[in-house]
């Protein structure tokens, strides 16, 4: 097995044992027992757990928000809704291991921080789709990354419960998210007020 291939076995078990165990429950000895290698080896590729876990980590990230962010493409507010929630909820069915170690939160050792910033890099791309059908609609523009923040939470919280019970199917699952977000903003108040305050 050359270095490159031997780097990408690490790879695939680290990933698969993370998201079984997670960050904690996974040991370099049985990373490089699963690959039957040696501690030392596992070493010489990542320094240690904490490295391996990093470029997982950073690779299911970089896939997520790539997904979503060639689904943000087309002319209408709604459709791109529609492709950006089919988007997450298809990496959700194509690599449920890497949505298991992302909804975690991750680990310190991660450079590329958790969940939470994830969903966060995701709404600031959402935001500005936003901030232009605020605009012709006449509301504030600026409250924008509330509403991407909202959203977006809504889609990924919505995935984690879906990743488990996979019913409805996929395309199912969007449509109801989308009905719900897209109605709630074609009837939204420019001014909402709480009721009880």
């Amino acid at each position: 097995m050359t270095g490159k291939e031997r780097r990408e076995q690490l790879l695939d078990i680290g990933r698969e044992l993370f998201a079984e165990r997670g960050f904690d429950g996974t040991s370099i000895e049985e990373i490089a027992a699963r690959a039957g290698v040696s501690k030392p080896v596992v070493y010489e590729h990542f320094g240690g757990k904490e490295g391996i876990y990093a470029v997982v980590v950073d690779r299911e990230m970089q896939r997520l928000l790539g997904m979503v962010s060639d689904a943000l493409i087309g002319d209408h507010a709604r459709t791109k809704l529609e492709r950006a929630a089919l988007a997450l909820l298809r990496y959700i069915e194509e690599s449920s291991q890497g949505f298991r170690i992302l909804a975690r939160d991750s680990h310190a050792a991660s450079a590329t921080g958790s969940f939470a910033s994830l969903i966060s890099d995701i709404a600031s791309q959402v935001e500005h789709i936003l901030a232009e059908e605020f605009k012709s609609r006449g509301y504030d523009p600026k409250l924008a990354p509330l509403y991407a923040q909202s959203l977006v939470g809504m889609v990924a919280l919505t995935g984690q419960w879906w990743l488990e019970v996979r019913k409805p199917k996929r395309e199912v699952v969007a449509a109801h998210l989308v009905n719900l977000a897209w109605n709630g903003l074609s009837s939204l108040d420019p001014k909402p007020r709480l009721e009880s305050a």
